[in-house]
């Protein structure tokens, strides 16, 4: 009991050591790094294509995709078909060639044994396409299969070009000829699968080039190795004509893959605007909605409430109540300016927010928010200076939206500006010839970071948070999207502790001054008469000289 007391009480000097230093020098905890930020779009593109493709090779018997194995078989069977009929031409023309140098009998065997393993080549291929095999063990059997059918013809070519060499020149010229004829046309028809025209063209150039070297002569060593040079050459080639097709079937897979990643994009794309569709319409029911439930019961409040602060039926017996009339007043008057101000940014991010554009005076406008904002900057001792160029013409553009934009920038100088302070009003010309409106004032300004902030909706600087006088955060996003659909700029320059300069200008096009007279013509003030046409006409004609006869007139 002791030791577990002893523990206790050295437990509680310790907890009583460290939250007395946690109050003394609070700990910083650093925090971890949040995570790396995922890769982009394309290299998880990337990586996915090449685990795809390592697990494609992986299953594959010929090194390449499964799907490419099958596509390549195919073009193998279709080539073989469309070249049926020359292959029997060739098979059987060799055939009467032959039987001048060997027995006939023994050209017409292997003639029609040779036909018959060509006509099997041919069955297989009509059964693959017809077929149409996807799993990879039954493409690997018709691989296999296809190849022993090379193999087996090839064999029989060699049978026939085996004769002996050296019988006489015509002989070894035209053993030579069809070696190279037959290599040729096996080469093409098998360079989709490299491995059967190599099973059919290898056994002949190894007969014929054997049959060349024993018979011992210098010349016949030399077409030897001119055969295998045949065979090697035309191997290559069959080998880049193979790479070319798979090259091929790999561009439009990729294409195949683009068009299906295009297709899912625009379904989620379509998706996603269908939803932001819904969205929106629901947002501007509900706008809609909330505007008159809230509407209706604060003319109510700002009603009765303005009544009891006037003391229209009689003084308060507690003059306090006055005061909070007032308050009660002023609260409505500043939720009714906010809801009208979430109203306008909604409209104006619906792209519903129409202008009525007229001929506008930007000095009077100015002239006349400087007017109405005059007593609440004498109250807080805020002197506005006025610099407005004479004789400026008018602007096109919704006097409205223009003095809104005024307002705002003003109410919000006058807002963060110090007892004290100055703020100054210029309305001028541009360097391009359009007219400019300046808002000047000596505030606490805006840290250079936070001017993001403060332009986009509900954005509020830290200045604003501090400040006593808090807003909504949607004064400047306003001004910046009407003067953006006057098709003008807006531009803020702050500098902390120095002050904020907000810069709003209007396009040529939009000065009165500068705009063309309109080409169409006006309509007639009163509608035409047919009637009194047809009379002019009849005047006009009367009133033409008649001309004598025989007078050359």
């Amino acid at each position: 009991m002791q030791k577990l007391a002893t523990l206790l009480g050295s437990g509680e000097q310790d907890l009583c050591c460290l939250m007395s230093k946690s109050a003394e020098k609070p700990e910083v905890v650093q925090l971890p790094a949040e995570p790396a930020a995922a890769a982009p779009v394309a290299n998880r593109r990337a990586a996915a294509q090449r685990v795809r493709e390592a697990r494609d090779r992986l299953t594959s018997t010929s090194g390449t995709r499964p799907a490419f194995d099958s596509e390549l078989l195919r073009q193998y069977a279709q080539t073989r078909l469309s070249a049926s009929y020359v292959v029997m031409l060739l098979v059987v023309t060799t055939g009467v060639l032959f039987g001048f140098w060997v027995p006939p009998v023994s050209a017409a065997a292997w003639t029609c044994g040779l036909l018959c393993i060509h006509t099997a080549i041919i069955r297989c291929c009509g059964q693959f396409i017809a077929a149409q095999p996807t799993l990879t063990a039954a493409t690997r059997r018709w691989r296999t299969r296809f190849i022993v059918l090379d193999l087996l013809y090839g064999l029989g070519w060699t049978a026939l070009l085996i004769h002996p060499s050296g019988f006489d020149a015509v002989s070894n010229t035209l053993i030579m000829f069809l070696m190279l004829l037959v290599i040729a046309v096996s080469s093409m028809l098998a360079a989709s699968l490299p491995i059967a025209a190599l099973a059919a063209t290898a056994p002949v150039t190894a007969a014929i080039a054997v049959n060349f070297v024993l018979s011992g002569t210098f010349d016949n060593y030399v077409l030897a190795l001119f055969a295998l040079a045949a065979e090697g050459y035309f191997a290559l080639l069959a080998h880049r004509l193979h790479s070319a097709t798979l090259a091929t079937l790999e561009a439009r897979a990729e294409k195949d893959a683009l068009i299906g990643e295009l297709e899912q994009a625009k379904a989620i794309s379509d998706e996603a605007r269908h939803r932001a569709e819904a969205a929106n319409v629901a947002k501007s029911r509900f706008l809609a909605q909330m505007s008159h439930e809230l509407r209706t019961p604060l003319n109510a409040i700002l009603g009765f409430s303005e009544v009891m602060k006037s003391e229209i039926f009689g003084a308060h017996t507690v003059p306090v109540y006055r005061e909070y009339s007032a308050d009660i007043h002023n609260s409505g008057v500043h939720l009714l300016n906010l809801i009208n101000e979430i109203l306008d940014l909604s409209r104006i991010e619906a792209g519903r927010y129409e202008l009525n554009e007229e001929a506008v005076s930007l000095v009077h406008v100015v002239a006349d928010c400087h007017h109405l904002l005059k007593l609440r900057a004498s109250n807080r001792g805020i002197t506005i200076h006025e610099v407005f160029e004479q004789a400026m013409p008018r602007v096109w553009g919704d006097e409205r939206a223009v003095r809104q934009i005024v307002l705002n920038l003003l109410s919000n100088s006058i807002k963060f500006t110090p007892q004290g302070g100055e703020i100054w009003l210029k309305v001028g010309w541009t360097a391009s010839g359009g007219q400019y409106l300046s808002v000047k004032d000596t505030g606490s300004g805006i840290a250079e970071n936070e001017i993001p902030i403060v332009l986009a909706s509900f954005g509020q600087g830290s200045n604003s948070i501090k400040s006593a006088e808090q807003g909504a955060g949607l004064g400047l996003p306003i001004a910046k999207s009407l003067i953006d659909m006057h098709g003008g700029t807006f531009t803020l320059k702050s500098k902390l502790r120095i002050g904020t300069e907000v810069v709003v200008t209007f396009p040529p096009e939009r000065v009165m001054s500068a705009l063309g007279p309109m080409s169409e013509e006006a309509p007639p003030l009163q509608p035409e008469n047919p009637n009194t046409k047809a009379a002019e006409a009849g005047q006009i004609s009367r009133n033409k000289p008649i001309l004598s006869a025989g007078t050359g007139l």
